[in-house]
């Protein structure tokens, strides 16, 4: 179920990224309940916005997504440039599609080259709305007894940046953290890419969203699984003024896109914590 304390209004003011979330959940469970000899049933509940699993006794099957679960993040740094090979795209392509739910899968640099445009013009948007950068800098953990503390949120090593202090985080922050900083490091790091990933679904509606986190999900832990980096470039949709012009570009008619991410190979980073089992679980 959302929790609804923890939602983010700048950034996300009808919730999708929060129940995109619940699906990520769900299908971490889904995946971990065959490794425990479950078999799962998926249910979204529309009158109680809530995700139904039911298990029951199956054979157990430990997969690779399994064993990727604790090793998967967004790894917000530049790649080195090597492409996919065909059968990996083919394995990614699989793992992202999903009920009502598909996935484009761009690597032609023109296009690339293109998406980082409207990246660019979702975040410049994004960087001269205060109600968004004061979101943001609330979730940003700097030093690592912040990270301790908190046990989520953004820490600042997962991103390349130095771990000190929050005073001092903030003082850097609102000296440097800028649109033109910003946009050229996201042209660094699209650039540095193998290529871009788009999901979208057939209805803009919560069980769509829910099932797009599944999908999502699913294409991270295969990309895990096979060395693969990803990354989420979420700009172009977070902005709803720019998510229409967005989609006509991708063809895709009156559908919502989703999530937008870029994925490549790059280096391990410093990993965000995340809260404890009894934090998220309601007895």
């Amino acid at each position: 179920m959302p929790d609804w304390s923890r939602r983010c209004p700048a950034v996300d003011p009808d919730n999708h990224h929060m129940f995109v979330s619940l699906g990520c959940a769900t299908e971490n469970l889904m995946q971990a309940a065959q490794a425990f000899g479950k078999q799962g049933q998926v249910h979204f509940d529309s009158a109680m916005d809530v995700v139904k699993v039911s298990l029951e006794p199956s054979q157990t099957v430990i997969s690779p997504l399994f064993d990727a679960i604790p090793k998967r993040q967004c790894t917000r740094v530049e790649y080195d440039g090597r492409k996919l090979s065909n059968d990996d795209l083919k394995s990614l392509a699989s793992a992202g599609q999903g009920k009502g739910v598909n996935m484009l899968l761009i690597t032609e640099k023109e296009k690339v080259d293109q998406i980082l445009e409207y990246v660019v013009q979702g975040n410049t948007t994004q960087m001269n709305d205060r109600a968004f950068v004061k979101e943001l800098e609330s979730w940003i953990r700097f030093g690592y007894d912040e990270v301790v503390s908190k046990g989520d949120g953004l820490f600042s090593g997962s991103t390349g940046n130095p771990v000190i202090p929050r005073w001092l985080g903030m003082e850097l922050f609102n000296l440097f953290f800028a649109a033109k900083s910003e946009n050229d490091k996201y042209a660094k790091h699209i650039r540095s890419s193998a290529g871009i990933a788009v999901f979208v679904s057939d209805r803009n509606d919560k069980e769509h969203w829910v099932e797009t986190g599944r999908c999502y999900e699913r294409f991270a832990l295969q990309a895990t699984a096979l060395g693969i980096k990803n990354a989420l470039l979420n700009q172009p949709i977070e902005v709803s003024a720019l998510r229409p012009q967005f989609a006509t570009y991708l063809g895709m008619g009156d559908r919502r896109p989703d999530l937008v991410l870029r994925f490549g190979y790059g280096p391990e980073t410093p990993r965000s914590l995340r809260r404890s089992l009894d934090r998220v679980i309601v007895a």
